[in-house]
């Protein structure tokens, strides 16, 4: 197993929304294609709800080993689990940082076709945002390459609810489950799995090794 992203996981909703000098909140403004807490909460999955294995990952989208295992493994996962109808695979928010939190914002404000092709983008390109002096004006390029006007993005980087929600959903997984680190994988409900694994490991560790 490639080496996890250990972190320190104490839930602080306030450092998380608020912490560092780099990212301000805007000011709330409303969203043109206005993206509800229902839409941003609601789940994003690969896969047929009748699978008979169900994995939950909680990745953060500023975290290297989150970005390695969707740019080298999942495509592997995704061909060989996800459309053979063995795995449905959600991919849940947890934000390790405020930069995380707005790159996940962005994503889940998006309309639900355009999800994926952004997580996607911003994980195989996250040195370009995420470790850019700037990484709100960085991300708010990348939104527009996703079709997001400028307005719209400020919009959505304001919208206290909205990242609050998303800072919700990173706690009641944390409680529900307890992560230590990220990537993790939630099987069944039950198994959890962590790190940056290959597919060999993946779909040993969820018991799909047929495929």
């Amino acid at each position: 197993m490639k080496k996890q992203n250990q972190m320190n996981f104490a839930l602080d909703r306030r450092a998380i929304l608020l912490g560092g000098a780099a990212i301000s909140l805007l000011p709330t403004a409303a969203f043109a294609l206005e993206p509800t807490i229902a839409h941003v909460t609601s789940p994003r999955v690969l896969g047929k709800d009748d699978a008979p294995i169900k994995v939950v990952e909680l990745f953060s989208m500023t975290c290297p080993h989150c970005a390695s295992f969707h740019n080298n493994t999942f495509p592997n996962v995704k061909t060989r689990l996800i459309d053979t109808g063995m795995v449905r695979f959600e991919m849940q928010p947890f934000p390790l940082d405020q930069i995380a939190l707005r790159g996940h914002a962005l994503a889940r404000a998006l309309p639900k076709n355009k999800y994926f092709p952004m997580i996607s983008m911003l994980l195989k390109d996250i040195d370009r945002w995420a470790r850019n002096p700037d990484p709100l004006a960085a991300l708010s390029q990348m939104a527009r390459l996703a079709g997001m006007s400028a307005a719209d993005f400020d919009a959505v980087m304001g919208n206290r609810p909205l990242l609050e929600a998303i800072v919700e959903m990173r706690q009641k997984a944390y409680k529900s489950w307890k992560i230590q680190s990220t990537p993790s994988f939630v099987v069944n409900d039950k198994t959890i799995i962590s790190g940056d694994l290959s597919y060999e490991d993946f779909a040993a560790k969820i018991n799909a090794t047929d495929a």
